[in-house]
């Protein structure tokens, strides 16, 4: 299903994308297109995010990015956190790289965010006192519930899943895996979240990306 642009359920949200992607909004009546011109335009860019921000000393993702763009150059509300638009706006974004191989700057000041990334990732927690690691390190290749156990690679968000018959974030599957060790699970656009994602980034360095994955 994702190999077949024609069968992956994703691209109904590309669809949706490729129409806001023109559609002027905010005070400031603009579109995307206005400043990038066509999605093809930011080809490669999702293999570098999360990504450094000046303003906010942090690293953001491509998802706050785009809603970055609403309210600063478009003078728009942010898209809410899982959004259908904001979904659709990150993945055809993403599938304009697709193929390019991860690659984030580990060497500036994204260094302390990829170490706390790998912290937490390897952090126990929970009333199942489990971390990432144990299942996507130490567990991968075998099964839990009859699912095969992955190496938690984060390089086809937003993918679609069937499990919830629609596309999500990597922020939603972190809350799962959470909720799965019965943990509490982080808040939409929450630090570590990030992080989280960051240190993933780093870790899948080479691999490409597949946006917008299909999975279980």
């Amino acid at each position: 299903m994702q190999d077949d642009d024609t069968q992956n359920p994703a691209f109904l949200w590309v669809l949706q994308a490729e129409s806001l992607w023109t559609t002027r909004a905010g005070t400031a009546n603009k579109s995307c297109a206005d400043c990038h011109g066509a999605p093809a335009a930011l080809k490669g860019i999702a293999a570098h995010y999360p990504a450094w921000n000046s303003a906010a000393a942090a690293p953001i993702t491509l998802a706050q990015r785009i809603n970055l763009c609403r309210t600063t150059h478009q003078g728009a509300p942010d898209f809410p956190p899982e959004s259908d638009p904001l979904l659709a706006l990150t993945t055809i974004v993403g599938l304009h790289s697709r193929g390019q191989p991860l690659d984030i700057d580990e060497t500036g000041p994204l260094k302390p965010f990829i170490q706390a990334g790998q912290t937490l990732f390897n952090t126990r927690q929970g009333q199942l006192n489990l971390s990432c690691a144990n299942c996507h390190e130490d567990r991968a290749g075998h099964r839990l519930g009859g699912a095969l156990i992955p190496e938690g690679h984060a390089n086809g968000y937003p993918q679609y899943r069937l499990e919830w018959q629609k596309l999500g974030s990597f922020p939603r599957r972190l809350r799962a895996c959470m909720l799965g060790v019965r943990a509490e699970p982080l808040p939409p656009n929450a630090p570590d979240a990030t992080n989280i994602e960051l240190y993933l980034a780093t870790r899948a360095r080479g691999l490409k990306v597949e946006t917008p994955a299909v999975r279980p």
